[in-house]
């Protein structure tokens, strides 16, 4: 992958996860390209595929087809030992479930030392202090996980997520747990942390939330469908507090062709036509593709 810029190429990728009794197809051939610098949320039903795609760039789990690079590296052909590698040093995963970041006999500053690369106990140190007073929580250095909210554990993981200095920051629905105004506070987060040049990937199904992202993916059946891009009069406004980002009409949706010419139309739009099969009519009139009922 020869384009500097990019920091996720996907290109037909495929996951097959097989059992003795059945078979199921996660991704269908999904691409999809984020550029370094940025933040992209994951958007789609439960199924859908998006965490496996995480999981994926991730080095959690292999692909089955298609072709997956980050950061100039290949997925597919990784050994194990590159990708223990990969693991530490490419990228950084926070988690619903925050226990799966934390060890609750440590503290708080232990925890986030803990992956650090070999330095110093000193370098470590002044690091993890940096990252907990980036997240807000200095005063809860000496806390062990018992001690802390869910929202507080949280802001723990995404220190100790950046703790190696990842290239890319993945998050799998990082505010599923916690309440409205918590969530509120991780996003901006994830925002401050990308206007500072982190490239970010989030996994979640916060309709609201989400429409604060400059650009938003939506996976359906495995598959690109759409993707929401924020609006101009709001790219700029993102840092602004009088703004209901929940209630304001934020982003344009575009449906997404993949590289066949193929697209899904969203299922509501279908229903309208009322069709008596899988048969459509396809014109084109004044600049405009029209899908009609034959």
């Amino acid at each position: 992958m020869a384009d500097t810029d990019v920091m996720v190429q996907a290109d037909g990728l495929v996951k097959i996860y097989k059992t003795k009794e059945t078979e199921v197809l996660a991704l269908q051939g999904l691409d999809l390209t984020v550029n370094k610098g940025e933040l992209t949320a994951l958007i789609g039903n439960s199924g859908s595929g998006k965490s496996t795609f995480l999981n994926m760039i991730g080095g959690l789990d292999r692909p089955s087809a298609g072709s997956l690079w980050v950061d100039g590296k290949n997925l597919f052909t990784m050994s194990e030992k590159e990708l223990v590698l990969y693991k530490r040093e490419t990228v950084g995963f926070v988690w619903q479930n925050n226990g799966r970041n934390m060890l609750p006999y440590l503290t708080a500053l232990e925890n986030i030392m803990l992956p650090m690369n070999l330095s110093s106990t000193r370098h470590k140190k002044d690091k993890a202090l940096e990252l907990l007073e980036m997240v807000g929580l200095s005063s809860k250095k000496g806390s062990k996980m018992n001690m802390l909210s869910g929202g507080e554990q949280q802001r723990i993981a995404i220190a100790i997520a950046l703790a190696n200095s990842p290239k890319l920051l993945l998050a799998d629905e990082p505010t599923g747990s916690v309440d409205t105004k918590t969530a509120d506070y991780i996003f901006d987060l994830f925002t401050e942390l990308n206007n500072n040049g982190q490239t970010i990937l989030i996994v979640t199904h916060d309709m609201t939330l989400s429409k604060k992202v400059k650009r938003v993916v939506a996976i359906r059946d495995g598959k690109i469908s759409s993707e929401r891009v924020l609006k101009e009069e709001f790219a700029d406004r993102i840092g602004e507090s009088n703004i209901d980002w929940r209630a304001e009409d934020t982003q344009d949706e575009y449906v997404v062709m993949d590289k066949a010419h193929r697209l899904q139309i969203p299922p509501e739009l279908i229903d309208e036509l009322k069709l008596d099969d899988n048969k459509v009519r396809l014109s084109y009139k004044d600049g405009n593709i029209i899908i009609s009922k034959p």
